[in-house]
């Protein structure tokens, strides 16, 4: 399968932040985590190369969230408080990117997520990254 490099708009909730988002690998990178912070969260993310962001407005209005080890940088609407994206501790060259922010994608266009042990994080685990299990939804009739 060859890698889908497709440039996705986004934004958060209120319209401030406004970026494009070129992919990793398509849509094949979608994850959710069990770390402390994801799992409030809540989110599924796909990842980004560094550089593959580019805002289109609101980038001032971003702010940033560090805990534990301070490698990851979470950012946020500083209006809506949404969640657009983070750079992230276990590959620091990638970003990971709210789905939900994507215009016409949702977390519920996909039946299956696979969901990382976070709480055990590759970086802490001698660069092993373990499935924790998967997160399904399955839609109404």
């Amino acid at each position: 399968m060859t890698a889908d490099k497709t440039v996705h708009t986004g934004l958060c909730h209120c319209g401030a932040v406004r970026f494009e988002a070129t992919l990793s690998d398509g849509f094949e990178t979608i994850r959710r985590c069990t770390c402390s912070y994801c799992r409030v969260r809540g989110a599924v993310a796909v990842s980004v190369e560094i550089g593959g962001i580019r805002f289109l407005q609101g980038e001032d209005q971003l702010t940033s969230y560090r805990f534990n080890t301070g490698s990851a940088q979470h950012f946020f609407c500083s209006h809506c408080g949404i969640y657009t994206h983070h750079q992230r501790r276990s590959v620091p060259n990638q970003y990971g990117v709210n789905v939900a922010c994507l215009d016409g994608v949702s977390p519920f266009d996909f039946r299956e997520v696979p969901v990382l042990d976070g709480v055990n994080h590759p970086k802490d685990n001698a660069g092993r990254a373990v499935l924790a299990g998967t997160l399904r939804f399955i839609p109404a009739a």
